[in-house]
């Protein structure tokens, strides 16, 4: 093992940022997915497909994709096993019969209604350990990166463009 020289750069992982927002994402999802995993029995990728498909009142897998940034196998697997427990159902789209629509079911709605109060109950958990200054600039630094990051606006409008 050779020395490293005074030039060459080191990186501390625990200080990395980019280390540290990946980290503290994956616990955040598992802190909130112990609402819905045990109390709904969904996994993370499903849960994330009931709230993009329930907060857009309806949506493309092809979206979805875009806007959480999972892959489009995991998406798929979501679909398909939330379209078996009955909670959301595709339909074709009037104006491009090719493109399938995802939607809620009646069931979907009522898990949904059921679900959203409960993880923004967490969600203010989480974020109580900041005080108001601090959770405004938390997120001013969010809306930021995302924008940097081409994260912003949401991706819909890149959809509804093409």
């Amino acid at each position: 093992m050779r020395a490293r020289s005074l030039a060459e750069p080191a990186l501390h992982l625990p200080g990395f940022v980019p280390f540290r927002l990946n980290r503290l994402a994956a616990e955040v999802s598992n802190h909130l997915s112990e609402v819905y995993r045990a109390r709904f029995g969904l996994e993370i990728p499903e849960w994330r497909v009931m709230a993009t498909v329930g907060s857009e009142h309806g949506c493309t897998a092809q979206y979805i994709a875009g806007s959480t940034r999972m892959h489009k196998t995991r998406v798929s697997r979501a679909i398909a096993n939330l379209t078996k427990r009955g909670l959301i159902e595709r339909a074709s789209n009037s104006g491009d019969r090719r493109e399938m629509r995802l939607r809620l079911t009646k069931a979907g709605r009522r898990l949904y209604a059921q679900l959203v109060p409960l993880a923004l109950e967490r969600e203010r958990a989480v974020l109580a350990c900041m005080s108001r200054e601090q959770l405004r600039g938390f997120v001013a630094g969010l809306d930021r990166l995302e924008e940097f990051l081409g994260l912003r606006p949401n991706t819909r409008a890149a959809e509804q463009s093409q």
